[in-house]
């Protein structure tokens, strides 16, 4: 079900020239610093303070059970750094070892000051459907776990919250034996006082837009962990009526194999944010972060391409034109590194990079337009079930890059890396060990 985005190697690099372009690669590997492995905040919600963009979510690093509950923090949704786990492990309790902790969202509360956070809280089983609820005096500050219920009596699964422009705050909550629930928040955000409407319809992973006088309720289908094509609604009142579902990303596309998680609104910018799950591997799973167009009580999606946003003006441009570099046609090969025959790929790739003998692999002429910041996709195969870690080394400064799992050797992903680059060719990229561990087998870079 799950889309492997993969690239042509063994190509020479395109004579056009392109600009310095910081992108959004949806379903790449996304490295964190402070951590320098894959991004673990799945579930997620986004919230600004400050000029700085916060995302909080679900630790899988060691299986589905809980871990903790993750924060990252940004200043351009590109390059992320880890801040603190806002909730841990527990001995017991809600908290406890084998529990299910999912889909954590958090909305400030004016009066209280207070960051208050919902999230779905179960044992493993899922017999429970209950949600929890916790506080904190900052964003990404650990948070002190106050309780969980069922809400009005009634089940909760996949949740989400949304604060309205009134500074109301609602509950956004799957109660399987009836459907799809809004419920009103208490002042102080910490309890449920009443439902607002019930969508009886079977719809989960609940995220809720606003614009003018218009609301959009996003949802995805009940498919267990396999993605769907996910709806959305709209009305002028949280209690309806609302307008019969409809898709907003292309029928047949799985929401290009994703759920949704939330939407955010950044600067005018609305940005779809979801989870292309790996049931097997939660660990694995990566992020579809895609523009999405809102027109009137329309909303669409209609290219999970990658994209440079500009958070200036809320526009964004759809990647169209890259220059590929074949790890073996324009790459040069030292120590253990060797050419490896892929079957599915166009060319050979390069394998047994990094190791005890330091094999490594160096783009010698890698072309730009212009200095700056630059995206590079990383186009490489991971036959092992972890990730493996590679020093990336860009005009001399060297960055920790991780590879997901690729489900084999021969299949490939893309993994992500924000260097900054010189105008001209002169730029010098250099794939080498990183303490002492084996690189993925690496098939090219493309550039945008």
């Amino acid at each position: 079900m799950y889309r492997i985005i993969t690239f042509l190697v063994g190509l020479i690099p395109l004579a056009q020239l392109v600009h310095a372009s910081l992108d959004i690669v949806s379903g790449a590997t996304w490295t964190a610093a402070g951590t320098n492995k894959h991004i673990q905040a799945h579930g997620t919600g986004l919230t600004e303070v400050d000029g700085v963009y916060y995302i909080i979510g679900e630790n899988h690093t060691s299986g589905s059970s809980f871990q903790s509950i993750n924060c990252y923090s940004s200043t351009n949704l590109r390059d992320w750094t880890f801040e603190n786990e806002l909730l841990t492990l527990q001995a017991s309790g809600d908290l406890g070892p084998s529990r299910v902790v999912e889909r954590p969202k958090v909305i400030y509360n004016d009066d209280t000051r207070k960051y208050v956070m919902w999230l779905h809280i179960d044992d493993s089983s899922y017999a429970e459907a209950r949600a929890g609820v916790a506080t904190s005096d900052t964003v990404c500050g650990a948070y002190t776990y106050l309780n969980a219920s069922r809400p009005l009596g009634f089940q909760s699964r996949d949740l989400g919250l949304f604060k309205d422009t009134d500074g109301t705050g609602y509950l956004l909550t799957e109660d399987r034996a009836n459907g799809l629930r809004i419920d009103r928040l208490s002042a102080d955000y910490l309890t449920v006082e009443s439902n607002v409407h019930l969508f009886t319809a079977d719809y989960e992973a609940p995220a809720v837009y606003k614009t003018g006088d218009t609301y959009f309720m996003f949802a995805s289908q009940l498919s267990g962990w396999s993605p769907n094509d996910n709806k959305y609604t709209t009305a002028t009142n949280l209690s309806g009526p609302w307008s019969d579902w409809a898709d907003f990303a292309p029928s047949g596309s799985d929401t290009y194999s994703s759920q949704t998680s939330y939407v955010a609104d950044v600067d005018g910018l609305v940005m779809y944010m979801g989870d292309r799950w790996v049931s097997t591997d939660l660990a694995s799973s990566t992020y579809i972060w895609l523009p999405l167009t809102i027109s009137g009580t329309t909303a669409t999606i209609t290219s999970d391409a990658a994209w440079t946003p500009s958070f200036k003006d809320g526009t964004w441009t759809t990647v169209s034109n890259t220059t590929t570099y074949g790890a073996k046609s324009a790459g040069t090969i030292a120590g253990s590194a060797t050419s490896i025959t892929c079957s599915g790929c166009s060319s050979e790739i390069i394998g047994w990079l990094g190791g005890p003998d330091n094999g490594t692999l160096t783009f010698g002429a890698v072309d730009f337009a212009a200095a700056g910041e630059n995206t590079l996709q990383i186009s490489y195969g991971n036959g092992d079930s972890t990730q493996r870690y590679c020093s990336v080394t860009v005009n001399g400064k060297t960055h920790i890059v991780a590879f997901l799992p690729s489900g084999g050797p021969q299949t490939l992903r893309t993994s992500v890396l924000n260097a900054d680059v010189e105008q001209g060719s002169g730029n010098v990229v250099t794939f080498s060990a990183y303490n002492g561990g084996y690189c993925p087998d690496i098939a090219g870079l493309v550039i945008s």
